[in-house]
């Protein structure tokens, strides 16, 4: 890292560890610049299941990239990496502190490394691709990718289908093209990462709470959401925890204790996968912290800052 560039804050972690709370304090202290980095708090529908910043919060200190997708568009993380960069260029020129947060790692990896060069996908493969069960299309990899089968959960509907799509259309398995990234903004920025890895228990009754609360407060949320008739059955914004639980619940499937106990057990399941991925992926070189309270935190990241 070198000082002489100009420098980004990032906060990573998984669901529920702080990470907003963290972001605002450290925007009002060193003029901030909040920049999302999380690939369900970009919708617009969604503010109270996907636990995006108040409006009041919002208008403490400059949010950008929170709520600015209409849920029936389709989004992706070349755009967001296009859009942070924006964001992070603005911050600099306003001399404000880019403040990236957020718990999707795909995303700060295109942004930081770059995008692979993926030619477009054949339309006629990626129809049949995604029309196939998950199990068949894990099946396909395997045969065709047994290494990005191996490494992915056999029920990851999106990135399997992602990898199949991209072997039968190129002839090339998704990793080859992955090793050739380009457009990464990580040698242009002195980067201030910090990832909060909180005690897992702690971590899980934080959900708990949580979810009960957006059941109670996110029902009108919801239903607007799925009332809406002009959002393809596959859109992404249709998979962000809590919209299933709440679609029967709203249909009268389950009663409320239930819609909680499901929406509260996958958001723990996320939260695990996040902090598996933010435990090994990163370099070793990017802090790893164990500590809850904000104002303690904040003390990590003034040393962060200080270097």
């Amino acid at each position: 890292m070198t000082p002489s560039l100009p420098t980004v804050a990032l906060i990573a972690g998984p669901t529920a560890s702080g990470k907003s709370a963290l972001a605002l304090a450290l925007a009002h202290k060193h003029r901030g610049t909040v920049i999302n980095a999380d690939s369900m708090q970009v919708y617009a529908d969604l503010r109270i299941l996907t636990a995006r910043p108040s409006a009041e919060e919002e208008a403490q200190v400059p949010h950008r990239l929170f709520g600015h997708v209409d849920g029936a568009d389709a989004y992706s993380a070349a755009r967001w990496a296009a859009e942070a960069r924006a964001a992070i260029a603005q911050a600099h020129a306003q001399d404000r502190l880019p403040i990236l947060v957020g718990g999707t790692g795909m995303y700060l990896r295109t942004l930081l490394d770059g995008i692979a060069p993926v030619p477009e996908i054949d339309p006629t493969i990626r129809t049949e691709v995604r029309a196939l069960p998950v199990a068949e299309a894990h099946a396909q990899l395997q045969a065709l990718d047994a290494p990005a089968a191996a490494r992915l959960n056999p029920a990851d509907t999106t990135r399997i289908a992602r990898a199949l799509e991209v072997v039968r259309s190129t002839g090339k398995p998704l990793a080859a093209w992955q090793a050739d990234r380009h457009g990464g903004i990580a040698g242009e920025i002195h980067l201030a990462p910090l990832i909060l890895l909180p005690d897992r228990d702690w971590l899980g009754e934080r959900i708990d709470r949580r979810f009960r609360i957006m059941v109670d407060a996110g029902r009108d949320e919801a239903a607007a959401l799925l009332a809406r008739t002009d959002i393809p059955d596959d859109a992404p914004i249709l998979r962000a925890i809590g919209v299933p639980e709440m679609r029967a619940l709203l249909a009268g499937d389950i009663d409320e204790e239930t819609a909680v106990a499901h929406g509260a057990l996958a958001s723990r399941q996320y939260a695990k996968r996040q902090y598996t991925w933010f435990r090994r992926q990163p370099p070793a070189s990017w802090p790893r912290v164990y500590e809850t309270e904000t104002n303690r935190l904040m003390d990590q990241f003034e040393r962060l800052l200080s270097i």
